[in-house]
């Protein structure tokens, strides 16, 4: 049955009300000059808990955010209940601009990034000289990251108690990097944590290793009593950890001068994302060389102009093979 005549005209059809009709769309955000800082402590699920002005704070995104979303390590400016009682949650509305961050895809084939942290100053990446056995490809991974986010990277082996460091440290010696060896008892007395402690003030460090590594166990002797997180153990059969860190976690230094995260446990390190220009960046004695290389030179070709640089006496031949070594390492799966 037809509702309108063949020639209706538009002032014909009943209209309905439009509730929201005194309220039209627009373009033009609140400022929120009210709102308060904070820095994000964990992600869960959507729920983010924030520390703002020395109180964990439950927030979510705002609306006006889009797709964009805060991590670990964000400031961010909130509004709302800030209070941080029970059952509150405030909004997140603006997030500051990153300093660093930290990527990782879940494997070279995949183009989707995962964002790990922000604004972090240092990556600690931490490594069991055995019970699970080292792996320097994954180590080799990591450092690409943290030049590319431009981190400055520092070796934390752990259980040097069961076999020496002196190997693992052998094949870094021409990296520069900052290292530390700790043990299990020095971990139960505190003299490592004392020394990790060291290398952290006044920094915020993400820490990152495989399953099994001791990260975790390690973050718990740096931070205080009551912030403790779950521990787990290696299985014996596959010579594995189990994943007891399901979510990254920022924890203040005692001393209050200094943040550690700690992140999952990972068993991959994906390095798509990685612009390969940017890891020379991180061999400052190598960079001048590379004003005679071709233009859009991968600096492991024949043309490259490092070769004749270092044939000169500009640099140590070391050093242009752990350059190459590294970017060798997004072209080549972990464990080939």
């Amino acid at each position: 049955m037809r509702r309108y005549g063949k020639h209706t005209d538009e002032d014909d059809i009943r209209q309905r009300p439009n509730p929201k009709g005194n309220r039209p769309r627009t373009s033009i955000r609140p400022k929120h000059e009210d709102a308060a800082e904070g820095f994000v402590l964990t992600v869960d699920r959507g729920r983010l808990t924030c520390l703002v002005e020395g109180r964990s704070v439950h927030a979510m995104k705002a609306r006006e955010l889009g797709r964009k979303a805060a991590v670990v390590g964000d400031r961010v400016w909130i509004v709302g209940d800030l209070t941080g009682k029970k059952d509150t949650l405030a909004r997140i509305v603006r997030i500051e601009e990153r300093k660093s961050v930290l990527r990782r895809t879940a494997d070279d084939d995949d183009p989707y990034e995962r964002v790990v942290v922000a604004n972090a100053d240092q990556l600690a990446i931490v490594t069991a000289l055995a019970d699970p056995e080292p792996r320097p490809r994954m180590i080799d991974r990591c450092l690409v990251a943290a030049y590319d986010a431009g981190l400055e990277p520092l070796l934390v082996l752990t259980k040097s108690d069961l076999t020496s460091a002196d190997k693992i440290l052998e094949i870094y010696s021409t990296f520069g990097l900052n290292y530390v060896v700790t043990n299990r008892e020095e971990l139960a007395t505190g003299d490592a944590a004392d020394r990790v402690r060291e290398r952290l003030t006044g920094r915020i460090t993400a820490f990152v290793g495989h399953s099994g590594v001791g990260k975790t166990t390690l973050v718990n002797s740096l931070v205080a009593e009551g912030r403790q997180r779950a521990t787990g153990h290696v299985n014996a059969v596959t010579g594995r950890g189990r994943h007891t860190t399901t979510s990254a976690l920022a924890l203040p230094l005692p001393s209050g001068d200094g943040w550690v995260i700690d992140t999952p446990g990972v068993r991959s390190f994906g390095l798509h994302h990685v612009d390969p220009s940017r890891v020379i960046l991180a061999f400052p004695d190598l960079v001048p060389g590379t004003e005679e290389c071709p233009r859009a030179c991968s600096h492991d070709e024949q043309d490259c102009a490092l070769d004749k640089w270092v044939e000169d006496g500009h640099a140590d031949p070391a050093r242009l093979y752990s350059l190459r070594r590294l970017l060798e390492t997004r072209e080549r799966r972990e464990g080939d």
